[in-house]
């Protein structure tokens, strides 16, 4: 029985000597951060396909169970839209392979212009990709949460390739007007959607945007606890990343959500304790 969870990235300045050990070469971040959480997002692999040395020391950095989620590049998911790219698309393929079995699945985040319309070119993506490749796509046109028609369209394409639907859950975060820097930044970024909580497959994986308070953001979570205590208890695998608009206390959040979870669901295996921030002392 397994839950993972993570955030949006694994070095953040607010984390350093905080949460984690500070000074650290960033050959170590991950490593650090993957003490505290077993999941992250890849969001890098979206604005730029790395080399795979690079590749390769994250990996060095991680168990063979972590579970990186790496999105596609925004050169085939945005700009061309899922149609060609197939040398973009190779380098991106090559490039995670030493990840391994760490892929857990591939991100296809699309742009707030990807209409129900376009659900052609995704479904003929999703059978082009290799076999081999799990994948989990994320929408924001407004359609697909309104219209019942658009959302079993899009149920029917991800069911046809065996991918899941990755929702991102801002209702908590657009509940109220913003009070601080980083949620009046993030209210004209984020997408306003409905909350989603339907799983396709047996490996779920959720997108929370709290606040910068961290009780609110607890407060507003208390849905998805129960719906990921039972997606456990019908054997599902799920992972869900926690964010809030400045993430200064995201990974403490995460470990925080799955505490929560386990109260439910106490047969679910705790997190290890994160390393220390200093030197061991003798008292």
């Amino acid at each position: 029985m397994r839950l993972a969870v993570g955030c949006a990235m694994w070095t953040l300045r607010a984390w350093q000597g905080r949460l984690m050990p500070h000074p650290l070469p960033p050959e170590e971040r991950l490593a650090a951060y993957a003490s505290w959480c077993d999941a992250v997002e890849g969001n890098t692999t979206f604005y730029a396909t790395p080399d795979r040395a690079t590749v390769a020391t994250w990996a060095a950095q991680t168990e063979p169970d972590f579970r990186f989620l790496p999105k596609l590049p925004r050169e085939i998911t945005h700009v061309r839209r899922l149609g060609g790219g197939e040398a973009e698309l190779r380098a991106f393929l090559d490039a995670i392979e030493p990840l391994g079995s760490r892929t857990h699945a591939l991100w296809v985040q699309l742009p707030g212009a990807f209409a129900p319309g376009d659900l052609g070119a995704l479904a003929a993506f999703l059978h082009r990709l290799p076999r081999g490749h799990r994948c989990a796509v994320e929408v924001r046109h407004p359609a697909f949460f309104t219209d019942p028609r658009a959302e079993a369209g899009l149920e029917r394409v991800l069911a046809g390739a065996g991918a899941e639907w990755i929702p991102f859950d801002t209702t908590t975060f657009f509940s109220t007007p913003p009070s601080t820097d980083a949620e009046r930044e993030a209210w004209t970024k984020k997408p306003r959607v409905a909350r989603r909580a339907r799983a396709l497959t047996d490996r779920p994986i959720v997108r929370y945007l709290g606040r910068d308070d961290p009780e609110r953001t607890a407060e507003g979570w208390r849905p998805w606890v129960r719906t990921v205590a039972d997606w456990l208890r019908e054997g599902h695998s799920p992972t869900v990343f926690i964010h809030t608009p400045d993430n200064a206390d995201a990974p403490v959040l995460a470990r925080r959500f799955h505490d929560a979870v386990r109260a439910l669901v106490p047969a679910l295996h705790p997190l290890p304790n994160p390393l220390p921030t200093g030197p061991p002392t003798l008292f």
